[in-house]
């Protein structure tokens, strides 16, 4: 693979957090004109990271080291959620899970009283927390992996499990060069997918597009071992060129205690002012453009014009929460008809699914919607609450039409009113369809069953 430093370092720019890259943008630019000039590129020329000073551990069966950005009590989000839940779920089934988060974290964040190491729910969370960090990305991932292979020495772990992005992928194939340990590579999303959504006028000939990719599918290739969530997923994995064998489903999931009824949500309802005889829509998720909730806004207005005594719930924070304000109020939504919460604690999240008649999923084609199954609905699901959501690859796999909930045409706001009207005037077909999704969840969607097909990857690997 060519080295090549200018766009090399042209890729550690533009993967530098938002707030930074902005201040770089003279430098970027030059860099793109200098890389567009040279031609196009070979791939990934700087997806090596290297490999750490050290020798081979002896390992501790059924130790795993998780390799992920970041994590709980710092961060919530459904990827820390899903990682918390995973290593519980791990420790319960006799193996004995570590995390370790990238490195900075979550000081970079401005938590400057973190500790390098601290139990999460039995869990242990390890911070590489050094006193500077080196410039460019690609001196970052080398430091990272440095202070990883200490860690790696102290713990002996028997498998290094990182999810995505692809920065703990190539930490974690550079301790393997090292340690000679077996490296799992969990896919849990296409981030450059996500990428594309995130700014009108980028398409996939963007340079930052295509050099994320190339990366993402280099850890794909080099893991012993891809995990993933859906069967889309997995086909686009395997589509890169990884053998179908190498890639492993391993679900979206929740815990027991969600497959319980929710909690009434009478006195939720009255502090929400929400009446006795409102119907509520809702979703709990991150308020990014791809997730369509001013599809559901708009559908809403409609219902509302036709006389539906309704009222939208959007649990979840993020970038586009101003703009879906603004809109709500556009749209006659405001006076306490579209209620924005803001982010919720990951333990109050049910008591929020017990308001609500219909969860909705309103996703819009973008292609990462159609690739990645998503893990709120699951939980709503557990919970016993019916699904609508967009009529997308990923989303089939969780809703079966007219048995566990609806599937709608996506980006249709007209579509949208006409399948929540339907279920909002069905109590009969709500109660039936929310049967069917909690006994979909407890059947194949259970961290206890992740867990233990975990497992199994890992003795495969010689990890257990």
């Amino acid at each position: 693979m060519r080295h090549d430093p200018v766009r090399a370092a042209l890729l550690g720019v533009r993967l530098l957090p938002g707030r930074v890259r902005r201040g770089l943008g003279p430098v970027e630019r030059r860099l793109a004109v200098r890389a567009r000039a040279a031609g196009p590129g070979a791939g990934p020329s700087a997806a090596r990271v290297p490999a750490p000073a050290g020798r081979p551990v002896r390992p501790v069966p059924g130790r795993v080291l998780h390799l992920v950005t970041n994590g709980l009590p710092f961060k919530h989000a459904g990827y820390t959620v899903r990682t918390q839940a995973l290593a519980e779920a791990q420790r319960a089934a006799g193996l004995d899970p570590h995390v370790v988060t990238r490195i900075g974290f979550p000081v970079a964040q401005g938590v400057l009283d973190a500790r390098p190491w601290q139990l999460v729910n039995g869990v242990p969370q390890h911070r590489l927390l050094p006193y500077g960090l080196p410039y460019g990305q690609g001196a970052v991932l080398a430091r990272n992996a440095e202070l990883a292979g200490r860690l790696v020495e102290r713990l002996r772990p028997a498998v290094l499990h990182a999810a995505t992005d692809h920065g703990n992928g190539r930490v974690a194939l550079a301790l393997r060069e090292t340690y000679r340990l077996p490296v799992v590579y969990e896919v849990r999303g296409f981030l450059e997918e996500t990428w594309l959504t995130q700014a009108p006028g980028r398409t996939e000939d963007d340079t930052s597009y295509r050099a994320r990719r190339a990366l993402e599918t280099y850890c794909m290739r080099a893991a012993d071992l891809v995990l993933t969530l859906g069967t889309a997923m997995k086909a686009e994995i395997v589509a890169r060129g990884v053998p179908e064998e190498r890639v492993l489903i391993v679900p979206n999931a929740v815990d027991d205690a969600f497959l319980a009824p929710p909690p009434d949500g009478a006195g939720l309802r009255t502090r929400l002012g929400i009446a006795a005889d409102d119907y509520v829509v809702g979703t709990v998720s991150s308020l990014t453009p791809h997730e369509g909730i001013s599809t559901l806004l708009h559908a809403g207005a409609e219902l509302r014009r036709r006389g539906v005594p309704l009222r939208l719930l959007i649990v979840g924070d993020g970038p586009e929460l101003g703009r879906l304000r603004a809109l709500a109020g556009r749209l006659g939504l405001d006076d306490g008809v579209a209620l924005f919460t803001g982010r919720v604690p990951h333990r109050q999240v049910r008591a929020y699914h017990g308001v609500l008649d219909v969860f909705a999923v309103p996703r819009t084609d973008a292609r990462v919607c159609r690739l990645v199954t998503p893990l709120k609905p699951v939980e709503a699901m557990a919970s016993g609450v019916p699904v609508a959501a967009s009529d997308l690859t990923a989303l089939r796999e969780l809703v079966q039409d007219e048995v566990n909930g609806r599937l709608v045409h996506p980006d249709s706001p007209q579509a949208w009113a006409e399948a929540l009207e339907l279920m909002l005037y069905s109590r009969k077909r709500r109660d039936e369809w929310g049967a069917s999704a909690r006994a979909l969840v407890a059947r194949e969607r259970t961290w206890k069953g992740v867990a233990a097909t975990t497992r199994e990857a890992y003795r495969a690997l010689g990890g257990v």
